[in-house]
């Protein structure tokens, strides 16, 4: 990434709530998990797992993602530290209410 892609990103401003079919998230909701058909093996072990909203992000080009700590992780408390390996990006049409 360049410098001017970078600035693209943070100046975005953090996204409070995503709706999906009429229903608000938000930070902190507890979500099943539902991935797109064809995705990869860490969708197929992730599906219809139930996990916690940890941000709702939003890249330059305007697509929304959802990042998921797992409820079963062992290193959750990772996760909600924002660490490699235990967050999980959904777009907000994989998620329903858990």
């Amino acid at each position: 990434m360049n410098e001017w892609e970078w600035q693209l990103l943070e100046d975005k401003p953090a996204l409070e709530k995503v709706t999906v079919d009429g229903v608000d998230f938000k930070v902190g909701d507890h979500v099943r998990l539902h991935p797109r058909i064809g995705g990869d093996i860490i969708d197929v072990a992730l599906s219809g797992k139930v996990g916690i909203i940890e941000s709702i992000e939003q890249d330059y080009e305007g697509e929304v993602q959802v990042a998921i700590v797992m409820d079963h992780d062992p290193g959750k408390d990772l996760g909600l530290l924002r660490q490699p390996g235990h967050r999980f990006f959904f777009r907000s049409e994989e998620i329903e209410p858990a």
